[in-house]
């Protein structure tokens, strides 16, 4: 890095997309678990994507290496710089146009810097809905969502990132752009290539623009929170609720004891709906784009038969929309909780659905043996087969001190799901977090071939490096 790129830079992006004093920097440098500290040169902010394209083929003609940044809400570091000072963030913010909505075509196309809780609300505007959901949707953009092929509460109904994303717009290592913005539903001309830069976390370019898949608007959303009669109760409710609704479950989300106790203790607003204590529970929640009372007869069809079977042991039906929003609180405050509990371990894994009690049980058993006090927290997305396996310090324990245990407990943990055929990152991505990991359990050709098309599409290295592969 020198002066003369800078100005170069500079002259690129205007005054205000150059940002070099430390103070500026900072918020660009940590990434949102605190884990990663890193430093930059300077963070760039083009406004265009030919803006981009130019910052790229500078930085690419001097060899020095990006970072491609968006809402920078991700949990593995796939986002934060290295610590060497040399690396430019090219934050992606100021893409902040919605291009086109297609209500006719279900479709939206918009910048990487568009927030998702944006996108959200314009399609509810059209009259459709964009169903990707999740904790950081007001600060999260769709270029790093769609980066690091985001999950949620929906993928159980509607799929991952990957399956909402119809076409991409990146700039490569070199500068070119590459335009697949296609809107096509049906393409068989060769190799899909926008599902390479889905999750590559910007390893192979810089994505710009994305057309998303909408779906009709849901008149009518029905929720539960379930107490469960057993953890073995939760794949026979979401079976069971599959069947009865018709297979409209939109999410399907297990909660257990100590979930809920945590959240009711740190965060405001979060209260238990029942009066007995129970050990698991369920967020359920059904969705149509048909109006009248079915859906709501189904659910209650659904909970006559779950009781009756001694599936559900108790439950609580969300009479408004704020009694909804009321029993989703309890779901999303569970992570905050958790920080302010003290040090907590994170796993993000999917195992085949079937196996999912098995390995909620076992893994519990090892971290428990492995460390005494040791507080496992499993909640999260299970209706599709993916789990938040959270462990929670001891009471009293020193935060730092158990926090040096992640690797210990990483390999507890991934040995037993690797074990049923599962995978160490369900939504998450890898980043920096999980490099390592990866090149212990993913199949040596795998990772053979993930290098190969890494050196193909960047020989030098200079597109987020130390990430991923």
């Amino acid at each position: 890095m020198t002066n003369d790129l800078l100005d170069r830079l500079a002259a690129v992006v205007g005054p205000n997309g150059l940002l070099t004093a430390a103070d500026d920097l900072a918020p660009y440098l940590v990434e949102q678990r605190d884990l990663f500290h890193g430093r930059a040169a300077a963070v760039v902010r083009p406004a265009s994507v030919a803006e981009v394209a130019q910052v790229v083929a500078l930085c690419a003609e001097r060899r020095v290496a990006m970072v491609p940044q968006g809402g920078n809400t991700g949990l593995c570091g796939g986002g934060a710089p290295d610590p060497s000072g040399d690396q430019v963030i090219v934050s992606l913010g100021r893409l902040n146009r919605i291009r086109a909505l297609d209500p006719v075509n279900f479709t939206m196309t918009v910048d990487a810097g568009v927030i998702l809780e944006t996108v959200q609300n314009a399609a509810n505007d059209a009259g459709c809905l964009f169903p990707l959901t999740f904790g950081a949707r007001g600060s999260a953009q769709i270029g790093g969502v769609v980066s690091t092929n985001a999950g949620g509460a929906g993928v159980l109904r509607y799929g991952n990132t990957r399956d909402l994303v119809l076409g991409l717009e990146a700039v490569l290592p070199d500068g070119r752009i590459w335009n697949g913005l296609r809107r096509l539903r049906k393409d068989n001309t060769g190799y899909d290539l926008k599902h390479l830069f889905i999750g590559a976390e910007g390893t192979l370019g810089i994505v710009t623009a994305a057309v998303l898949k909408l779906f009709p608007k849901p008149n009518d959303i029905q929720t539960a929170f379930c107490a469960l009669s057993s953890l073995d109760a939760a794949l026979a409710l979401l079976s069971l609720a599959r069947e009865t609704s018709g297979d409209q479950v939109t999410a399907f989300e297990l909660i257990p004891r100590i979930g809920l106790d945590l959240a009711t203790r740190h965060v405001a607003g979060a209260t238990d709906p029942f009066a007995d204590t129970f050990g698991w529970y369920a967020l359920i929640e059904l969705s149509s784009a048909a109006h009248g009372p079915a859906l709501r007869e189904a659910l209650e069809i659904l909970l006559g038969r779950a009781m009756d079977q001694g599936i559900v042991a108790d439950a609580v039906l969300a009479q408004s929309l704020d009694q909804r929003k009321a029993l989703w609180h309890i779901r999303e405050a569970i992570p905050e909780a958790q920080k302010r509990e003290g040090g907590s371990i994170k796993h993000d894994i999917s195992v085949p659905l079937s196996s999912m009690p098995a390995f909620i049980r076992t893994a519990m058993a090892a971290v428990e043996a492995a460390l005494p006090g040791i507080r496992p927290v499993p909640f999260g997305h299970v209706g599709d087969g993916s789990l938040h396996f959270n462990l929670t310090q001891p009471e009293g324990a020193d935060k730092a001190a158990f926090l040096a245990e992640w690797g210990r407990m990483n390999r507890i943990v991934h040995d037993i799901v690797a074990s049923l055929d599962g995978a160490i990152s369900a939504e998450h991505g890898i980043g920096r977090l999980k490099k390592d990991e990866m090149a212990l359990y993913k199949p040596p050709l795998d990772l053979d071939l993930m290098r190969r098309i890494k050196r193909a599409f960047d020989p030098f290295d200079l597109m987020n490096p130390g990430k991923v592969v």
